[in-house]
């Protein structure tokens, strides 16, 4: 659906539905909660009764956030969570756009087939068949991004106030590194000018993201650098890997390692980072690359994942070494293009 088609046909749209669950995706990030919580601000204005559901906890980096007390986590209260869904007229999914990526949430998605669904996102290979109304821009910054412009085509001056705002900064902040990539037009920066105000302080939500740390976050920090980065100049790469022993050692809590991912790109000529992790049997991988080297496509051919070109994620079902030899085996396919 074109942008402009869902912009106009949207209060109208949304205002059939009285009980609407919007849904983030698993470990949901600042664009999932961001974007999520704006939306749900939205709604309430515009006279929609919605309910947030994660499928498990969010970052504590993130608690400050206006409204988050009210989210559901679904993995600490699926019964009421299940409520929600069977109850639900509308089902509209922020920052993800395949019901497999829900965790825990997909068993009980599956028995509500017949619920419409609503999407907002900028991922890639959606399948559009599923949703009623989508808005899907794969070379936008964040998916709150899309959902400040919604807002903003309805009128910043009548619906944004300073929760929406903060919420949406939050995402579009946390989703470019904090405007460090996956940029692609000017209308981001303008859209969070216009979002920051007096009693919404750009510099003290930055602090709140990024200068919270706990003490053992960023001992494991210094660890990742110190003793598990291995850098592969041939390749122009380098990568950490975390076993769940390393995790347990400095009490890691959700969010831990948010932004790891990125520091070894701050190394000169290295252009792709990977962070590799080992969590309850599955290995996660998070890509990060500089220019026009794509680690969607790297991560959707090896990886089951996929994302954007300088960011994108993946698992495997392994054990931590093999995932690493796996990865190093494939380096070679992709010489040529890190050596560009």
């Amino acid at each position: 659906m074109r942008k402009q088609l869902f912009f106009n046909t949207f209060a109208e749209y949304i205002k059939r539905y009285k009980r609407v669950v919007i849904l983030t995706h698993v470990n949901p990030d600042g664009d999932a909660i961001g974007s999520s919580m704006a939306f749900y601000y939205f709604l309430t204005k515009l006279g929609v009764e919605a309910k947030v559901i994660v499928p498990n906890d969010f970052p504590g980096f993130l608690s400050w956030m206006p409204g988050v007390e009210n989210i559901l986590i679904f993995d600490k209260n699926s019964d009421k969570g299940v409520e929600y869904l069977n109850n639900a007229e509308l089902i509209c999914y922020l920052d993800f756009n395949h019901p497999s990526r829900t965790g825990l949430v997909h068993n009980d998605l599956c028995h509500c087939k017949k619920t419409p669904r609503l999407l907002i996102d900028h991922h890639r290979d959606a399948d559009f068949s599923q949703f009623e109304m989508y808005l899907s821009e794969v070379e936008t910054s964040s998916t709150s991004e899309l959902v400040a412009e919604l807002i903003q085509y309805h009128g910043f001056d009548k619906y944004l106030d300073d929760n929406i705002a903060t919420c949406l900064l939050v995402g579009i902040m946390t989703d470019t590194g904090s405007f460090s990539h996956s940029i692609y037009h000017p209308e981001t920066f303008e859209l969070c000018g216009k979002m920051i105000s007096p009693t919404v302080n750009y510099q003290l939500i930055h602090n709140k993201i990024y200068n919270t740390f706990s003490e053992n976050r960023l001992r494991l920090l210094g660890f990742c650098i110190s003793n598990r980065m291995k850098v592969l100049n041939e390749y122009h790469t380098a990568y950490i890997y975390l076993s769940k022993q390393d995790l347990e050692t400095y009490n890691y809590q959700v969010g831990d390692t948010e932004g790891v991912v990125n520091f070894p790109l701050m190394i000169d000529d290295i252009k792709m980072a990977v962070l590799i992790t080992e969590r309850q049997g599955v290995i996660r991988f998070s890509f990060r690359s500089k220019g026009d080297f794509s680690v969607h496509e790297l991560a959707s051919a090896h990886f089951n994942g996929g994302g954007h070109v300088n960011a994108a994620g993946g698992t495997l079902e392994c054990s931590l070494d093999m995932a690493v030899e796996k990865f190093l085996t494939i380096l070679p396919q992709y010489k040529a293009l890190l050596s560009k």
